[in-house]
Formats: C-alpha cells, sequence, structure tokens
C-alpha cells in the first residue's frame, strides 16, 4: 500500500502562484508513475500531469502547459506541482496519486487539496 497526503491549497486570485505538495509513504518502492489530477464542481475529475518516478519524465494537459510544472524528489518521497499564472478555470479539488508497476492505472489516491482561483 502507498499513502499520499497532499498539502498546499488555497485560495488566491488569477495571476497568482501556489506549490502543491504531496507526500508518499508505505510501499514507494512500488511506485513507477506519480500524478496529479483535478475535479471541478459538477465535472469529472481530469487528468493534470504526471512524472516517471525513477525517470523523472513528464506529461501535462495540454491547458496547464506552460504555466504548471510537475517535480518530484526521491528522497522526499515528495511529489510537487508548481501552478504559476493560475485562471480561475483552474479552480477544482487537486488530487496527488501513484500509479504502482502491477496496476495499469493510477490505483492510490490523496484526499484531495482545494484550489480556488478568484477573478
Amino acid at each position: 500500500q502507498v499513502q499520499l497526503v497532499e498539502s498546499g491549497g488555497g485560495l488566491v486570485q488569477a495571476g497568482a502562484s501556489l506549490r502543491l505538495s504531496c507526500a508518499a509513504s508505505g510501499r514507494t518502492a512500488s511506485i513507477y508513475f506519480m500524478g496529479w489530477f483535478r475535479q471541478a464542481p459538477g465535472k469529472e475529475r481530469e487528468f493534470v500531469a504526471r512524472i516517471n518516478w525513477s525517470l523523472g519524465s513528464t506529461d501535462m494537459t495540454d491547458s496547464v502547459k506552460g504555466r504548471f510544472t510537475i517535480s518530484r524528489d526521491n528522497a522526499k518521497n515528495s511529489l510537487y506541482l508548481q501552478m504559476n499564472n493560475l485562471k480561475p478555470e483552474d479552480t477544482a479539488v487537486y488530487y496527488c496519486a501513484a500509479r504502482s508497476y502491477s496496476s495499469p492505472s493510477f490505483n492510490y489516491w490523496g484526499q484531495g487539496t482545494q484550489v480556488t482561483v478568484s477573478s
């Protein structure tokens, strides 16, 4: 099992920055990818970004490219999402997730952290 705990959400104005953090514990050696997802009110959860835990290669959804950066610190078992130039449409609950080598999809989830961007 892998446990994930997010932090760093909050209420900011459009154009501001926030940095989300996710601390992983448990069987972290089993992690293949870690990522961020978000769910806005009345919408389905959507993929934001992911990172290959060992290689560090990244993928991001088009709507955040150039504004968000995903990174990790393997020594601290931590995942980060640096969010710059935030827009009201970025408002959502952001979830940290992990995918183990044995799983075809993300199979561990954090509790979520709220990000609210006012215009």
